[in-house]
């Protein structure tokens, strides 16, 4: 897009409408990335599924969103940028009708592939219209809001599908995007502005190596779990296949003209380092969200209701610190904020290591504030400050890319936390277990009928057991985790304050100091 293109776009009217409108559309893709989630059980009956096969429900979403994320860039150039997005807010709107009216496995698989691949352009083209409709002055804002709806989504949409899985029916999961997706769709039709299209050509061969590189990833991330990792044939395959698309891509990217991706994006040292800060930020956010609902579950046995209600402080101080640090862009170096919100994040992690199968509520809901205001922190100056010094021509592939790797970061956060859980499960009950033996004084004195043999007492030894290895294999993750945002925070050395906005055309280095 020119220099001229973007001044106008910084002039439109109805910029507040064209925000609530986009943002409407973003919170509604973010939602479903979760909301089905705990809805699976109830789809069990009503599919004819298995507790197997019904996983497919979630993973076809994800990978279909995945491979299509990245063809986000050329298709607004292609189709324009508007088009596309009304384009995309309708498709999702009727499939996930469609997915409500599901009458079996493979009719629900389906409309969530189709589903995925409507809505993956949301939430890229949604940050590429913000960051257009604002001055560069206001970007700071305009990112804190979109971080909000990005951030917040997640958090609360399995306390939201709980509600209305309970409430109501698990279609009602997929019905509740009608009402929004009908005033995001309307809104973005009458205020949105139009942007010029731009012939492209489309590089097939790089598209379907990445496509195969990404698709595979999540294919096997999603399905490691259920196979045993490693020792399923399914799973090399999956790898070979990941690493044959990435490293076929990277070079024909390298060595070839008019590519998928234009190669210049990459000397943007904000826009790579804020890549890998995304990705991290990715694995804690989401593998957080994955870990606390069961743990408060299986732990302190906690209904669905009720586990929102405790998780929803996170929210809050995701929100509390992107209003604020909204401003504070403007004020302070971006990357003094990153640092502090990392290492606040870090101090939530790290009292999280100090759970307990006894204690109440408050130190998973003030912990859980921290870390939703360090995660804010983090969020808002990242996007701000990956987007600087990037040519405005570059916004649209590049948003593309940073919402596939943070969705990348997740899968693998994800991923990397279940098995470790899972394995250190089965090792802490083994050394736990070794201890339990008639000849212990403390099991002597604490439960004389289980050295006795009594069957009863043995069960309620064994149920302590199980609860004291599954909180110390949860505090594992949780100091994974923490390491992981210590490691993160010399990253921000790399990151460079920029001091004007970079302009089409000219080199990013140019607007660097």
């Amino acid at each position: 897009m020119s220099q001229s293109a973007a001044k106008s776009l910084t002039e439109v009217p109805h910029r507040g409408l064209i925000t609530v409108a986009i943002m409407l559309a973003t919170v509604m893709q973010v939602l479903d990335t979760t909301i089905a989630n705990v809805a699976l059980p109830s789809m069990v009956g009503d599919l004819g599924a298995s507790q197997d096969t019904i996983n497919w429900v979630l993973t076809s979403y994800i990978v279909a969103a995945a491979i299509m994320t990245p063809l986000t860039g050329w298709m607004s150039d292609r189709f324009g940028r508007k088009e596309l997005f009304l384009v995309s807010v309708v498709g999702f709107t009727i499939m996930s009708m469609l997915c409500g009216v599901a009458w079996s496995l493979e009719t629900m698989v389906l409309f969530r592939v189709l589903q995925g691949l409507f809505g993956a352009a949301i939430v890229p083209l949604s940050q590429t219209f913000l960051l257009d409709i604002n001055p560069k002055e206001r970007h700071g804002q305009a990112m804190a809001l979109w971080g909000a709806g990005i951030m917040v989504g997640p958090i609360i949409g399995p306390t939201l599908g709980g509600w209305l899985t309970e409430s109501f029916n698990w279609r009602w999961v997929f019905f509740i995007n009608l009402p929004v997706g009908i005033v995001a769709f309307l809104g973005s039709a009458a205020y949105l502005p139009a942007v010029a299209k731009r012939l492209r050509g489309f590089d097939f061969f790089g598209f379907a190596m990445l496509s195969l590189g990404v698709g595979a990833l999540q294919l096997m991330l999603d399905r490691g779990g259920e196979v045993d990792w490693f020792s399923a044939v399914e799973i090399w395959i999956e790898l070979g296949l990941a690493i044959t698309g990435f490293w076929v891509f990277a070079v024909h990217m390298a060595m070839s003209e008019n590519t998928f991706l234009d190669p210049k994006i990459f000397t943007d040292r904000n826009f790579v380092t804020g890549l890998v800060f995304i990705f991290v930020i990715g694995v804690i956010l989401l593998a957080s969200l994955a870990l606390l609902p069961p743990m408060l579950a299986r732990i302190y046995g906690y209904p669905t209701i009720t586990t929102g209600l405790v998780m929803a402080p996170r929210g809050v101080g995701t929100m509390i610190s992107m209003l604020l640090v909204g401003r504070l862009v403007r004020m302070v170096d971006n990357r003094y904020l990153v640092v502090a919100g990392l290492i606040l994040t870090a101090l939530s992690l790290y009292y999280m290591t100090g759970f307990t199968p006894q204690m109440d509520a408050f130190l998973i809901v003030s912990t859980g504030v921290v870390q939703g205001l360090g995660l804010g922190l983090v969020f808002v100056p990242l996007s701000t400050v990956a987007f600087a010094t990037l040519a405005p021509q570059y916004r649209t592939d590049a948003a593309s890319l940073f919402s596939l790797v943070r969705n990348i970061g997740s899968s693998i956060g994800i991923s990397i936390v279940t098995v470790l859980l899972t394995r250190n499960v089965q090792i802490n009950h083994a050394e736990l277990s070794a201890n339990i033996t008639p000849f212990n004084p403390n099991l002597m004195a604490l439960s004389p009928g289980a050295v006795a043999g009594n069957p009863t007492a043995l069960s309620q030894v064994d149920g302590l057991v199980n609860i004291q290895a599954l909180m110390i294999s949860y505090i594992d993750d949780f100091k994974l985790m923490m390491v992981v945002s210590l490691c993160a925070i010399p990253l921000a050395l790399l990151l460079r304050k920029p001091k004007g906005q970079a302009t089409a055309g000219a080199a990013p280095a140019a607007h660097m100091d």
